[in-house]
């Protein structure tokens, strides 16, 4: 293989684990760095820190590729996926679930670099939850429930990094990213939506019906009540709430672009969650920092 072809082969691995597109690896990446900072008192080992941002990258490009694996069939079918590498057979299904295994290896390399056992046995249903992901769509009505597990299942592995344990405020902001991922999942759904009715795809989007914009700030809302709830046992202060009021006020703009169900303004709405997630983290840094100077 010649250079330039090598190098048309790793952009199309790069596509394939949508590098190009970072939304995926931000709203991964923000739960985790929640539970890094809450579960360390603001002060996350930087070894424990690194590991995780480097396998928070590896894990969602792990599951894109997964994804297009289990959805090569289907994409076609769909306007804004026709032309994904796989899809397109420009890459090889076996090219794919080697990319994916390489992938998951090298996660799981990063892992064991921790050396602390519950985080270990915690890797196994991450693992699972990533790879499984895709193929819920086939048979459950609201995929995007088990989506916020995989997607911050990053939380309990960072509290058993930080403590040695996964005590129950892990849980509740597992749950509270559950709820996150259903609202703007559900964003992206509404873009889909024609197509995935045409294919047999089952979305939230779908279930949730003429409901589906009440559904989304339904369960916003849930998402706030349940990080403030947490912040509230652990005594945190103004700076955390100011971050919770920004993505609140973030998450109203959402509201105003979604009602009318136009595609474009519901694909804007959900990749401007990014900022959702940079909110709270933004509090939470903050606060902790005030929390320590005074």
């Amino acid at each position: 293989m010649n250079r330039q072809a090598l190098v048309q082969r790793i952009d199309l691995y790069e596509k394939l684990m949508r590098l190009d597109k970072p939304i995926g690896i931000l709203l991964l990446l923000w739960p985790t760095l929640w539970a890094l900072w809450l579960s360390s008192n603001g002060r996350p080992d930087r070894i424990v820190l690194w590991i995780f941002i480097l396998g928070t990258v590896l894990m969602r490009s792990a599951g894109c590729v997964i994804n297009d694996y289990a959805d090569r069939d289907f994409d076609k079918h769909v306007e804004r996926t026709k032309e994904r590498p796989l899809t397109a057979g420009k890459v090889t299904t076996k090219e794919a679930l080697a990319l994916f295994a390489g992938l998951s290896l090298a996660a799981f390399a990063l892992v064991l670099l921790l050396g602390n056992p519950l985080v270990i046995w915690l890797s196994v249903p991450a693992l699972f939850l990533a790879a499984s992901y895709p193929f819920t769509k086939r048979f459950l009505a609201i995929p995007q429930a088990y989506l916020g597990i995989a997607f911050g299942f990053g939380i309990p592995m960072a509290y058993a990094a930080q403590l040695g344990e996964v005590p129950a405020e892990a849980w509740w902001l597992l749950l509270a990213n559950v709820f996150w991922a259903v609202a703007y999942d559900t964003e992206y759904a509404m873009v889909d939506r024609e197509d995935d009715l045409k294919i047999g795809i089952k979305t939230s989007a779908i279930t949730f019906g003429r409901f589906d914009v009440a559904a989304v700030v339904a369960c916003y809302a849930a998402t706030l009540v349940i990080i403030g709830g947490i912040g509230w046992t652990l005594n945190m202060g103004w700076a955390f709430y100011a971050g919770l009021a920004v993505a609140a006020g973030i998450m109203g703009v959402h509201y105003t672009w979604i009602r009318g169900r136009e595609r474009m303004a519901c694909f804007k709405a959900f990749l401007h969650n990014n900022y959702v997630g940079a909110a709270i983290f933004a509090g939470i840094v903050v606060d902790f920092l005030m929390s320590g100077v005074l």
